[in-house]
């Protein structure tokens, strides 16, 4: 292209003179520098509720604790795999050059290898803070290892695990059904009480992986209350869920979700409210629940008085839940920090019980 052309188009050419963008789980934010020194982030203008988590990092980015170059415990570091683990979390670091940590690293998976087969390498990597691909921790670590001849790998997630395994058993595909949830315009329509356990918090929705460019969450919030959406919290927490939304909080007992659930669906079975045309056609052992329920198969009812017991919520409020929901179009929300905890499949695997009653 000869000069005159280049001018001519460069003339056509919008300004680019506009302040950097850099995208996080928690969305993208135009950047605000002073040299080499980080000094503001500020959401997108087409981002309607930019999420604050963003901000934190002007604080984090040059912050005395961060970790700014490779450390290797001291024991590691003079004495390499034939050193004693006794002194993990007690000796102090040193920090090394890059060039040394790779020659260490290098020497390190050679070593294992020769002794106890690549199946000794662990990849654990979770690789969630990668916002982009090509940066995207397991990706490359995955890559490079299965070139050094295989790993050993992590199953599931930290998210979700137990409800990954539970949910596809009883409904199938988990990851289907999670990138079909009911939309927010969809539960404002149709749903008069929105039952949710674990919370509902607004930071949940904020961060997404890769990151979203339009927080909406806050703003379908704020309509579900102006239309009169009763929402019932079920956490240990009041702040997880927002007050734009018209909630009723019922304090638990951390880990007692599914004795709730029993005792709701205790009120509901024993009053004849189940959907037994549902159950029929749709479902499998409702039956077989039923004497676990009514302490058949193990002389304990669960009625609302035993769950109170471990949930902490009073008999009288489970029983009046359970009616309300069994009178109204009601949605069941579960959380997945429920499943972060000892048999943290039981929300689910109840929570679908509970549903499908209704």
């Amino acid at each position: 292209m000869n000069h005159a052309v280049k001018k001519a188009v460069a003339a056509k050419q919008p300004s680019l003179n506009r302040p950097p963008i850099t995208l996080h789980h928690w969305g993208a934010y135009e950047v605000g520098v002073d040299g080499d020194k980080l000094r503001e982030f500020s959401g997108l203008t087409t981002d309607s509720d930019p999420s604050p988590i963003g901000k934190n990092l002007l604080a984090s980015y040059d912050h005395v604790s961060r970790v700014k170059e490779p450390s290797i415990r001291r024991g590691f570091y003079e004495n390499g795999v034939s050193s004693d683990s006794s002194g993990r979390g007690r000796e102090p670091f040193v920090s090394v050059s890059w060039d040394k940590v790779a020659d260490i690293v290098a020497d390190v998976l050679r070593t294992t290898r020769s002794r106890y087969g690549n199946e000794a390498i662990y990849a654990g990597s979770y690789g969630w803070a990668s916002a982009g691909k090509f940066h995207h921790a397991p990706s490359q670590l995955h890559r490079f290892l299965n070139a050094f001849g295989g790993y050993t790998y992590s199953k599931n997630t930290y998210s979700f695990a137990a409800a990954e395994v539970i949910v596809e058993r009883i409904m199938g595909n988990f990851f289907g059904l999670l990138a079909n949830s009911t939309s927010w315009p969809s539960i404002i329509e149709h749903t008069d009480l929105l039952v949710a356990f674990g919370g509902m918090p607004l930071k949940n929705a904020q961060i997404e992986f890769g990151g979203s460019a339009n927080h909406v969450q806050k703003s379908f919030m704020h309509d579900a209350g102006c239309k009169g959406l009763k929402v019932v919290s079920v956490s240990p927490m009041r702040s997880d869920t927002e007050s734009v939304l018209n909630f009723e909080w019922l304090p638990i007992v951390p880990n007692t979700d599914v004795a709730l659930m029993l005792g709701i669906a205790y009120v509901i079975a024993s009053r004849n409210l189940h959907d037994k045309a549902f159950l029929n056609k749709y479902c499998v052992g409702f039956n077989q629940f039923k004497t676990y329920l009514f302490g058949v198969s193990d002389g304990c009812p669960k009625t609302p008085q035993w769950a109170s017991k471990i949930c902490g919520i009073s008999a009288t409020d489970i029983e009046a839940l359970a009616l309300e929901m069994a009178s109204k179009r009601t949605m069941i929300s579960v959380s997945w920090s429920l499943t972060r905890q000892e048999h943290g499949e039981q929300p689910y695997w109840m929570g679908i019980t509970l549903a499908a009653m209704l």
